[in-house]
């Protein structure tokens, strides 16, 4: 009996010769989830998946719900601005620290942070007219993110599920990557099973300070908003040994991870 497959498609697809004989794998999680000889298939029809979303690298994202807003899952990967311009790759730390217009880095330098954690981007990248976040999104303001933060209060996210005062960062963060701690009730490396009941999956990516150095990975991790505040801007942090999320003004040569918001 021949299959039709109908297929929820977030990749690129390369199509090469095949014979009757050939055998079609469709893998999940690195595993083989549906395997059959072409001879068998009669049809397969590709559909977009309505929650991924592309950068302009073609990186994809997929995206949570939070009260009204609805936020990417993932922080930044993107290397080029909205109109297809190179944003600058820097790897020196005096380079970096020098730097007045929008840059990039992993963490160390190394592409495998990159991949997990997504990049780091100065304040520069963040407020550069060609813009960074994928069409139809934008880089958070400071109100927005406060916005986030008041909706989850509001509706029991605080790890003890009250409606008061900020306790929120366990329901904010991953359950995976930040350093494990039992020193503080309710902080986010303390059981870290019970974290990301937001589904907002914050990761540990730690900063680039504006000397050039890194730091914090895995301990902390720190997102710019799209918010000025005189030379500087606002960003959030979150602490593996805290429960709450903090808010912060720092100078724009600071590397932070950004997350985008649907305009």
């Amino acid at each position: 009996m021949k299959t039709k497959l109908i297929i929820l498609m977030a990749l690129y697809l390369t199509i090469m010769s095949v014979s009757s004989q050939d055998t079609l794998y469709i893998y999940k999680g690195g595993a083989v989830a549906f395997k059959s000889i072409i001879a068998n298939v009669d049809s397969i029809t590709f559909k977009a998946a309505s929650n991924i979303v592309s950068d302009y690298d073609g990186n994809l994202y997929s995206t949570v719900k939070i009260g009204t807003q609805t936020w990417l899952v993932q922080n930044l990967k993107t290397t080029h601005y909205r109109n297809g311009d190179n944003i600058t790759n820097i790897t020196a730390n005096n380079s970096w620290s020098d730097a007045t217009s929008g840059a990039w880095c992993d963490f160390d330098n190394n592409d495998a942070n990159g991949v997990t954690y997504g990049h780091l981007y100065n304040g520069y990248a963040v407020l550069d007219a060609r813009k960074i976040a994928p069409l139809g999104w934008h880089i958070a303001t400071d109100a927005e993110w406060t916005t986030l933060e008041n909706y989850l209060i509001a509706n029991g996210y605080n790890y003890d599920s009250s409606t008061t005062n900020d306790k929120i960062a366990k329901s904010l963060a991953s359950t995976n990557l930040w350093t494990a701690t039992t020193t503080v009730e309710g902080a986010i490396g303390n059981d870290l099973t019970k974290n990301n009941k937001s589904g907002f999956t914050a990761l540990p990516g730690g900063y680039r300070g504006s000397n050039g150095l890194f730091s914090g990975i895995t301990n902390y991790g720190y997102w710019w908003t799209s918010t000025e505040n005189g030379n500087s801007m606002y960003g959030r942090h979150l602490i593996s040994v805290s429960y709450s999320i903090t808010r912060g003004t720092h100078s724009k040569p600071t590397g932070f991870s950004v997350r985008c918001v649907k305009d």
